[in-house]
């Protein structure tokens, strides 16, 4: 995890964006327990961005809980069924959203005072129990996470982010971080490139989300584009 303590005027730009995107957000939210998606490709910084937009949240008076889509991979059969370096395998295959839906984002909803914030561990290829209590109505799950605009999610979305950061700046960042080759265009990255250009094209999350980031600077991230103003779609709390 990246230290994004505030350092000078590029952290108090972040902080300032941070503080914008949650102020919008409470006025989009209204009463009541609801979802927040964090999107963007992999290596946007959706999970560092996400945790950063806690206390702001949380400034607004709400409980905030934070979980990810990756607590809720296919095990490592049902991942590769289309072979190891398939693209549309990537995009298809990497995630059980019954599962998802089943214990996370509908008991959420419906007002469970304990959530199932993970299911799955893809490093061990093994069902997990990760629980976390969630006693308040006035609360936000913070949700982060590659394909969030897929239609079967799109509905639980009280508002959502997306982190807009070009493949060159991504594919490095992951390169630092986890190892991989830092081309795009290398032959081990095809997969995870060509999966994850099949849902921009397809899902269009820049042309969805409520809020657009540039997230190139991690320190001077840029709102380009706030769509607060329109009646959100919201799925009702049962």
């Amino acid at each position: 995890m990246m230290d994004l303590t505030d350092h000078g005027n590029g952290s108090s730009e972040r902080s300032n964006v941070l503080r914008e995107l949650a102020k919008s957000m409470s006025h989009l939210i209204g009463a009541g327990r609801c979802i927040v998606a964090v999107d963007g490709v992999d290596g946007a910084g959706k999970t560092t961005f996400a945790n950063a937009l806690v206390p702001y949240t949380r400034a607004g008076g709400r409980t905030v809980i934070r979980a990810s889509v990756d607590g809720f991979h296919n095990p490592r059969a049902v991942r590769y069924r289309r072979g190891r370096f398939d693209a549309r395998g990537f995009f298809e295959d990497s995630y059980d959203y019954a599962s998802l839906r089943r214990y996370l984002l509908d008991p959420f909803l419906a007002g469970a005072t304990n959530l199932h914030t993970a299911r799955f561990d893809h490093a061990t290829d093994q069902t997990v129990d990760c629980t976390q209590p969630c006693d308040g109505k006035q609360c936000v799950l913070l949700f982060d996470g590659i394909f969030l605009h897929r239609p079967e999610l799109r509905e639980f979305w009280a508002c959502s982010i997306f982190l807009d950061v070009p493949f060159d700046t991504t594919f490095a960042r992951m390169a630092s971080r986890d190892g991989t080759p830092a081309d795009p265009d290398e032959d081990r990255n095809r997969r995870y490139l060509m999966g994850q250009r099949l849902y921009l094209a397809q899902c269009r999350p820049a042309e969805l989300a409520t809020f657009v980031v540039d997230n190139c600077d991690f320190y001077q991230p840029r709102i380009t584009r706030n769509r607060a103003g329109q009646v959100p779609r919201q799925r009702p709390t049962q």
